[in-house]
């Protein structure tokens, strides 16, 4: 059943838009002339960041050193609309296997593309991407450059989930024999967990873990619930929050809370609130078109602590909110002044903001509280 609330916390309709002042933020760029990255991943031992660009490159900074030429053996992508290379992830057990995983958009013989997800081993000259294999398709393929997803997010217990658009294809989403539209749970080595909900259910697919995704953007493990937390479009208006549970239906379309880009209802909606569906954490009325995704675990700020940080690429900047269990509140936006799209948000080992912003000439930028 779709609640009104979780765990006892009201769902926010108008979510405010103060603004941090500039002055109390320091804003470091590190690197510029980037075009349109996408995900960045630290590497251990202060050894660099490793950065996607949509076009198809994986490329490091180092301090000191600025950004590398492309790293070598990095898949063929099919970089048209919002597909190409997505996200970059180090394995759990990256100091022995020094395996990176990458999602990207992979095209068929027909030019239909759907979300793919592969790992190959990072040289020890940091320079190519050895024996890359790919070990999950997106299926069938249906986008023709839109709804990719791509986020991917290893919970610790030795699973990797990966969140999938629905290809600008709402039905899908509801279809348990298709893999748009969802959140899918496979073991850090690409195979199937034998517990995933739907493994012995006839006519669905093994590698769901919970659907009616519309088009996740931001992915990232609640460090003080150690649950899994995912942001995703909505169409206009009804971004949301949710927190995908095992086998469970987040509502699109039949459930939304924003209508369609002409500003009429969604075909198939039946309302906010639809039994048999999920009700997300929180949503906005108004989309900022969520991105990336970072919880701040870290002693570095105190003022940070408990905070959520959610980029948005329409609104351009970074939206903070305060968790206390399940419930989320906004506090306000940050890097507004900046005038650029929000793609990325981590955080740093040494707990510093990382920001990607969705540029032809896009940043990457280390924020901190002054």
């Amino acid at each position: 059943m779709r609640r009104l609330f979780l765990c006892a916390a009201p769902l926010l309709l108008f979510a405010p838009h103060a603004s941090a002042e500039p002055s109390a933020l320091k804003v470091e760029v590190l690197q510029t002339k980037l075009d349109h990255p996408w995900s960045l991943a630290f590497l251990p031992d202060n050894r660099g960041i490793l950065l996607t660009l949509r076009g198809g490159q994986l490329r490091l900074w180092q301090a000191g050193e600025g950004l590398s030429d492309p790293l070598t053996g990095v898949p063929k992508v099919w970089a048209h609309g919002q597909g190409g290379l997505l996200d970059v992830v180090l394995a759990p057990d990256f100091e022995r296997s020094r395996r990176v995983w990458l999602s990207f958009a992979e095209a068929d013989h027909e030019g239909k593309a759907g979300t793919a997800v592969g790992y190959g081993r990072l040289s020890d000259d940091l320079k190519h991407l050895q024996a890359f294999q790919t070990v999950f398709r997106q299926m069938p393929k249906l986008s023709t450059g839109n709804h990719f997803g791509g986020r991917m997010v290893f919970d610790g217990k030795g699973h990797l989930f990966i969140g999938l658009g629905e290809n600008n294809q709402r039905a899908t989403a509801q279809d348990l024999d298709k893999l748009q539209g969802k959140v899918v749970r496979l073991t850090d080595e690409g195979s199937i967990p034998p517990d995933n909900p739907f493994v012995n259910q006839a006519g669905a697919r093994p590698e769901i873990w919970s659907y009616g995704i519309r088009n996740p953007q931001g992915m990232a493990m609640n460090p003080w619930s150690d649950t899994l937390w995912l942001n995703e479009h909505g169409p206009r208006g009804g971004d949301e929050i949710n927190i995908p549970e095992k086998g469970k239906n987040y509502g699109w379309p039949l459930a939304t809370w924003g209508m369609n880009y002409s500003g009429l209802k969604i075909p198939e909606a039946k309302g906010g609130i639809v039994e048999g569906t999920e009700q997300p954490v929180f949503y906005w009325e108004k989309s900022p078109a969520v991105s990336g995704m970072a919880f701040y675990n870290s002693d570095t700020f105190a003022q940070w602590r408990q905070k959520v940080f959610i980029g948005a690429l329409k609104d351009q900047d970074v939206i903070v909110l305060s968790v206390n269990g399940n419930q989320v509140t906004e506090d306000g936006r940050i890097l507004r002044e900046r005038g650029q799209r929000i793609r990325d948000v981590r955080v740093g080992p040494d707990g510093y903001l990382y920001v990607l912003t969705d540029e032809s000439d896009g940043q990457l930028l280390k924020v901190s509280p002054r």
